[in-house]
């Protein structure tokens, strides 16, 4: 296992820990800044309102995300790894 693939593993495996949303929303405050937080909160966003089928001009005045993060984001619900598409579904529920 490479080093990179080390710390991501071990990023994935700290945050399979967190017990609740408020252990969950504490991590996040350490690990990230104000800026990658709130980009990660709108990429999800974005996908959730794709996948309901809104087009790019409402999920832009909606979420105030550029283009190219929506574009972004439905060129991995289409073509990624699927992890949008295992999370979303949890999400409905």
């Amino acid at each position: 296992m490479q080093p990179d693939d080390q710390s991501r593993a071990l990023l994935y495996r700290a945050i399979l820990t967190l017990k609740d949303e408020k252990e969950c929303d504490a991590f996040f405050q350490d690990l990230c800044t104000v800026s990658e937080l709130r980009a990660m909160a709108q990429r999800l966003e974005v996908a959730q309102l794709l996948d309901e089928g809104l087009i790019y001009n409402d999920i832009l005045q909606r979420t105030g995300a550029s283009s190219a993060t929506i574009s972004r984001v439905n060129r991995a619900l289409q073509y990624g790894a699927d992890g949008y598409k295992a999370v979303l579904p949890r999400l409905k529920k």
